[in-house]
């Protein structure tokens, strides 16, 4: 028989939000999560890899240093709370499966880090750099390097070494991976090599670091849900979002005007697949960057609430010559890196 449900679905959004995460009763052993993390597990066995990273419920997803576990955002152990989080957020990050994998992935080139502590390797910090370094609240991303592997959005490999290396174990590791000819030409192959080099070396090897210790769980947690949201949303967006702004509001109006026209999020959503493919074919540039500066055009859009000026026909024209500039005034900005 199925679990009953728990008390707390049927509150509103603003009851809920007063709730403390302790409170939330949550467990792991939710079809969903199991899903992703067995399928992980299967990865890792096939590629030969004695680890297993231990998995556990927190505010959102991190896997903390010395212990070689993941911890998963709470609001995916159930639908009613991951509506809150698309509320809130606007985003449910992780909400779809793929989705889910490739940031479970990416957590999981930490733990195997932490693990066999493999930044402290001279040739770990030879391929990827000091693991040392300090760890920017910004970073500036340069779209087209090669020297890094495309997987999580916003460039997110070039925010740090560590980064660089949990990003390219995660494009390395599915066992239907095409990385020696995705990235045949690209210099980040060779740090696919040397995670291949590497991980062949820890075929059958009992881990250095077998902690299981919980690190912030939520049945410890006595912040409300209110709070989290509050410290999240404090923070700023590493794309800038000004620049999205100033676009956004030539093409698209605020809804105090044309309250009864369609949402402009939804309209670029609906958009996309055509704006994505005549965008490539055009400017010739990755998907890669075309689909972040969609992801972060439809995310603002959202946030402030725009709605359509005009017509359908003439807001599809304006749209697409929006997002053209942004992706071209990324690539002027970063002109030395402009192989992608």
């Amino acid at each position: 028989m199925a679990a009953p449900e728990p008390a707390w679905v049927g509150l509103s959004d603003e009851a809920l939000l007063d709730l403390r995460f302790c409170d939330l009763d949550l467990r792991m052993d939710q079809p969903r999560l199991e899903r992703g993390i067995s399928r992980l597990y299967e990865e890792l066995e096939r590629q030969g890899l004695r680890f297993r990273p231990r998995c556990w419920l927190a505010e959102e997803w991190f896997s903390p240093d010395g212990v070689p576990g993941i911890a998963v955002p709470f609001y995916l152990a159930h639908p009613r709370l991951a509506r809150l989080e698309r509320r809130m957020n606007h985003v449910v990050e992780g909400g779809t499966h793929p989705w889910f994998m490739r940031i479970l992935r990416h957590e999981a080139g930490h733990a195997i880090d932490t693990a066999f502590g493999l930044r402290r390797r001279k040739a770990w910090r030879q391929v990827f750099g000091r693991a040392s370094q300090p760890y920017p609240t910004r970073y500036v991303a340069r779209p087209g390097s090669r020297r890094f592997v495309l997987h999580l959005g916003l460039w997110y490999a070039q925010s740090h070494p560590t980064e660089d290396f949990a990003e390219t174990f995660a494009v390395w590791l599915p066992a239907r991976s095409r990385w020696r000819s995705q990235y045949a030409d690209w210099p980040a192959l060779r740090k696919l090599e040397y995670v291949d080099r590497t991980m062949a070396d820890l075929k059958g090897i009992k881990p250095r670091n077998s902690s299981r210790r919980f690190v912030e769980p939520l049945s410890e947690n006595r912040k409300t849900l209110r709070a989290h949201y509050r410290r999240r949303q404090s923070g700023e967006s590493p794309l800038e979002s000004h620049r999205y702004d100033r676009r956004l509001l030539r093409v698209f109006a605020p809804a105090g005007r044309n309250s009864q026209t369609l949402s402009a999020s939804r309209f670029l959503t609906d958009l996309r697949p055509r704006l994505s493919r005549e965008l490539s074919r055009q400017v010739g540039m990755h998907p890669y960057l075309i689909n972040q500066v969609m992801d972060e055009s439809v995310s603002r859009a959202r946030i402030l609430r725009l709605r359509l000026r005009h017509d359908p026909a003439r807001s599809a024209r304006d749209a697409q010559r929006m997002v053209e500039h942004i992706v071209l005034d990324t690539l002027n900005r970063n002109r030395e890196h402009y192989a992608l």
